[in-house]
């Protein structure tokens, strides 16, 4: 994913600056943070950016053998830095930034972990949306669990559990290890809802991750990193996505 110049902005300046009340630490005050943030624009950046992640995350559901069970959505605006800093900030000529992530949470069979990774990687074959593909690691990672190879990593290494792109990071429960496996962790539940400022979304509000893996038996984690859509400048000049 091409980041831009105020890549990654409003998640490095999330507490740093939104925690600062005074005039002088931050480009602009909380009233105008909600209004910047609330305003057409803005908003249908943020649509924009929601549709395309969401579409992503449903296309490991659409197009392989994952169920897709959980979707976390966080979405922040934060202010610029002000004059009251001493070190020149990334934000120094913000006034605010937005940006948004995705997790999604799939259940899937254990038995047949194989054929659901060979499933993702024919996908990412052809789509643009998953990123994995039957590369020389992919192969022998389906090879590794359908049992017809050896661990890709090495024979001492660990079960492998992740594939990872700058873009997609795909994580799933281990099958080997006993009661002392490698598991996906339930959603941090401290994401704080209070558009514009912080929007935490979970869809379904009552599933967890523990419910997915009763269900299925294996849980997978889909991480979409945070995709800066929408800042205003001092100068006044706007950029979206």
């Amino acid at each position: 994913m091409r980041k831009s110049v105020w890549g990654s902005l409003a998640v490095v300046v999330l507490f740093a600056v939104s925690a600062c009340s005074t005039t002088p630490d931050r480009a602009v005050s909380e009233k105008q943070l909600r209004k910047l943030g609330e305003s057409g624009q803005a908003v249908q950046a943020r649509e924009r950016t929601e549709k395309r992640l969401r579409d992503v995350a449903r296309a490991y559901a659409d197009g392989t053998p994952l169920s897709l069970g959980l979707v976390v959505i966080h979405d922040v605006c934060v202010p610029g830095s002000g004059p009251g800093w001493f070190f020149q900030q990334k934000t120094d000529n913000l006034k605010i930034a937005c940006s948004m992530n995705i997790t999604a949470y799939y259940g899937a069979d254990p038995k047949h972990m194989g054929d659901a990774l060979d499933g993702i990687l024919t996908v990412g074959d052809h789509s643009r949306s998953i990123p994995f593909t039957h590369d020389d690691h992919g192969n022998r990672l389906v090879a590794y669990y359908r049992g017809h190879g050896p661990n890709p990593q090495g024979p001492q290494a660990a079960e492998p559990t992740q594939l990872a792109t700058s873009r997609q990071t795909l994580t799933w429960d281990a099958t080997r290890g006993g009661a002392s496996r490698r598991l996906v962790e339930e959603p941090y539940a401290g994401l704080v809802n209070d558009p514009p400022v912080s929007r935490a979304v979970r869809e379904p509000k009552a599933a967890t991750v523990a419910g997915i893996r009763k269900r299925y038996g294996l849980v997978f984690k889909l991480e979409l990193p945070y995709e800066d859509y929408y800042a205003v400048l001092k100068n006044g000049q706007t950029k979206s996505k």
